[in-house]
C-alpha cells in the first residue's frame, strides 16, 4: 500500500483567476501556508521517502526547498500539472461571470460535457493525471519507496477525491482542496484509490 500525501500549492499572484497551466508564482502568504502545513505534518511524525511535484513554479519551488530541507529525492512529473483552461487561462473569474455567465455555469455544473474554448477536456485531464500516477507508482515501486509527498494542484487533488469516493467526474468541482493543505490517500495500485484514515 502506497501512502500518497498531496499538498496543494498556496496562494499565488493570480489566485483570483483560472490559472491552470499559467506559471504564476507563490505569494509570501502562499509560501507560509505550505510551510505551516509541512511543519505541522513533521511535528506529527509524518514521514516520506520522496517528494514529487508539478513542474510549475508554484509547486516546484517549494518542493525543491522541502526536498533539500528533508534530504529527500525530488521527482518532477509534468503529468501532475493543473488542467489547461484554454482561452480562460489567467482570466479573472469575476470577468467570466460578467461576460460568459452561461458558459461558466455549464462548465461548473457539467465539466465533462462543457469545456472552456481551446481548453483541455476533463476526460483528457483525467487520463493524463491517472497515467502520471501510474508512472509515479512504478517509480516508487522500483525504488522500494512507499510514502510520497506530492506537491500539486487543486484539480489533481479533486480528481483523486472523486475517484476515492466513487463520485462521477462531473462532481470534481464540488470536491474540497484548500490552498496549502494536505490530502491523504492510500493506493495499492494505480487503479485503486482510498482516502486514508485522516479523511474518513
Amino acid at each position: 500500500m502506497f501512502q500518497i500525501d498531496l499538498l496543494r500549492h498556496g496562494k499565488t499572484a493570480l489566485s483570483h483567476t483560472l490559472r491552470g497551466s499559467t506559471d504564476d508564482a507563490l505569494t509570501a502568504e502562499g509560501w507560509l501556508q505550505m510551510q505551516r502545513t509541512l511543519d505541522q505534518s513533521l511535528a506529527m511524525q509524518r514521514q516520506w521517502d520522496v517528494i514529487v511535484c508539478s513542474p510549475l513554479q508554484r509547486c516546484h519551488q517549494f518542493a525543491a526547498q522541502a526536498a533539500q530541507q528533508l534530504g529527500l529525492e525530488l521527482m518532477i512529473l509534468p503529468s501532475l500539472q493543473e488542467m489547461h483552461f484554454g482561452d480562460w487561462e489567467a482570466v479573472e473569474v469575476q470577468h467570466l461571470y460578467d461576460t460568459e455567465p452561461k458558459a461558466l455555469e455549464q462548465f461548473w455544473l457539467q465539466p465533462t460535457r462543457f469545456s472552456p474554448p481551446n481548453a483541455e477536456t476533463m476526460q483528457d485531464f483525467e487520463n493524463r493525471v491517472m497515467s502520471g500516477l501510474g508512472q509515479m507508482l512504478q517509480i516508487l515501486q522500483s525504488h522500494k519507496y512507499q510514502r510520497a509527498l506530492v506537491v500539486t494542484h487543486g484539480g489533481v487533488i479533486k480528481l483523486l477525491k472523486c475517484k476515492a469516493l466513487n463520485q462521477p467526474l462531473d462532481d470534481i468541482l464540488k470536491m474540497n482542496a484548500e490552498l496549502g493543505q494536505l490530502s491523504h490517500f492510500e493506493m495499492p495500485d494505480a487503479e485503486t484509490i482510498y482516502l486514508s484514515e485522516q479523511h474518513r
